[in-house]
């Protein structure tokens, strides 16, 4: 397994009589100087950093707003064109959970997100949780300007496709786009990409999944012409249930009546009815089919399957609820939401008994406290198990053991399925990225692996921040 995950470098770039020539590159990531200056050749160097955050989703662009505000230099590599991840390319909503009882758990930089977001008009904050609905072309921009006010170089629309490693440490990463192939040098990486796809290539080992189950996708779309002012959907649109159930009951029970009598429908999930802040319009999130996200082949004709179930669901919403008469897709997701793959095995993996029991690291550096969520790969159940105080976060859980140059948030963390069930959401992904950039940023300060650095001073250093409340 080892080599054939170092071989993704070499078979990008396979087809290049440069490469042909140097059969030593085919087996390993690893290479001599004389092989780095023929993939120089083909793949020059665009930059080097002190950080490179790999992915622009909640934990990444955080992360990287995180590095360079301690002042290191720091590029983000993103492969849309634009940043925000599931919230932007999935339009999953909302941004959940960041209070308890009205009370902060997550703050710092992800908080700081949210208020900018909501002073432009783009967020709708609903307390006691503090769930955040949004506008999702004003979430892209909020996250553009707060990348850029901290000065971090951009390279958007570009593809990871390979790293360099010197022993266990990665050298540069290989990304893709219209200059060609190109390399960015770094002392600190930090995989910010959901799946783990840097730490992956990299050989990091991953968290075993004995049963192969995995969560999941959902493609989520925009229906327009929808009854928002009608009480269904003012009941449905809103998740703190003080206004209604997230999940719209009368919708679900009459779709899995129809389901019991016969009718030929697609699994599905909920539905959630999410309020996109333009009267008429919902974001749906209620596609549900297994995926190994891992696999293009595989993933594609899922994504191709869950595109069907969309428009049949639609005509179904359209035929037999009133409020939904006159509705439309206005717009589908750039693609599926994912709610698990890879995630590495850590320095430390996090329980769910060490999650649901709130128990306090040393080395803490996040707090979460949205529920264990794990929906049925196949059929319409979903398993939740609410939390009654916040969980936490170690550093451990954002590093290997035997990688000194390498980070990860988000998705990536080293949980158990269970645990991860919750910290998989995007509040408790934004809260794991700003303790990344801290750390990369304070490895390079320090002169030490991100394995062996003070971590007290880097809980100190995030609570003076705000970022551990």
């Amino acid at each position: 397994m080892g080599t054939d995950r170092r071989l993704f470098l070499k078979k990008a770039v396979a087809g290049l009589a440069v490469m042909a020539t140097t059969p030593s590159l085919l087996s390993s990531c690893t290479v001599t100087d004389e092989e780095s200056r023929k993939i120089r050749r083909i793949a020059p160097l665009a930059g080097e950093y002190d950080v490179v955050v790999v992915g622009g989703g909640p934990a990444g662009f955080i992360a990287a707003i995180s590095a360079a505000r301690q002042g290191a230099k720091t590029a983000i590599i993103e492969r849309y064109g634009f940043f925000g991840g599931m919230a932007t390319i999935g339009y999953i909503a909302p941004i959940s959970v960041y209070a308890l009882k009205n009370e902060l758990v997550i703050g710092g930089i992800p908080w700081e997100f949210v208020q900018r977001l909501e002073a432009m008009g783009g967020a709708f904050i609903e307390w006691p949780k503090a769930n955040v609905d949004f506008d999702i072309e004003l979430y892209k921009l909020c996250c553009q300007r707060m990348i850029l006010e901290a000065g971090v170089d951009i390279y958007m629309h570009s593809s990871m496709v390979g790293c360099e490693m010197k022993g266990n440490e990665i050298d540069t990463v290989i990304i893709e786009n219209k200059n060609g192939l190109e390399a960015l040098k770094s002392k600190v990486f930090i995989d910010c990409t959901g799946d783990a796809d840097l730490a992956h290539m990299a050989d990091v080992p991953m968290q075993p999944n004995p049963d192969g189950e995995l969560q999941p996708s959902s493609f989520c779309f925009i229906l327009s012409g929808v009854d928002t002012d009608s009480e269904l959907l003012n009941k449905c649109m809103y998740h703190n249930g003080i206004n209604g159930p997230s999940q719209c009951k009368p919708v679900r029970e009459k779709l899995l009546a129809m389901k019991e009598a016969g009718v030929d429908l697609p699994d599905f999930g909920g539905p959630w009815f999410n309020n996109v802040m333009h009267k008429g319009s919902v974001a749906v999130n209620m596609t549900r089919r297994a995926a190994d996200v891992t696999d293009n082949r595989n993933f594609s004709a899922v994504e191709c399957q869950l595109r069907e179930d969309i428009f049949k669901f639609t005509q179904v919403l359209r035929e037999n609820f009133k409020e939904f008469k006159d509705c439309y897709v206005s717009s589908t997701a750039p693609q599926a939401g994912i709610r698990e793959s890879r995630r590495i095995l850590g320095v430390h993996t996090v329980t769910a008994e060490e999650y649901i029991n709130a128990y306090q690291y040393e080395d803490s550096i996040s707090r979460g406290i949205h529920p264990i969520d794990i929906h049925a790969s196949k059929g319409t159940k979903q398993t939740r198990i609410d939390l009654t105080k916040p969980a936490y976060v170690p550093y451990r859980a954002l590093i290997a053991p035997d990688y000194p140059n390498l980070l990860v948030a988000g998705r990536c963390l080293s949980a158990d399925r269970s645990a991860f069930a919750s910290l998989r959401v995007m509040a408790s992904c934004m809260g794991t990225g700003q303790p990344a950039g801290v750390a990369a940023a304070q490895s390079i300060a320090e002169g030490k692996p991100v394995q062996e650095i003070d971590t007290a001073r880097l809980v100190t250093t995030l609570r003076e921040l705000g970022a551990i409340i």
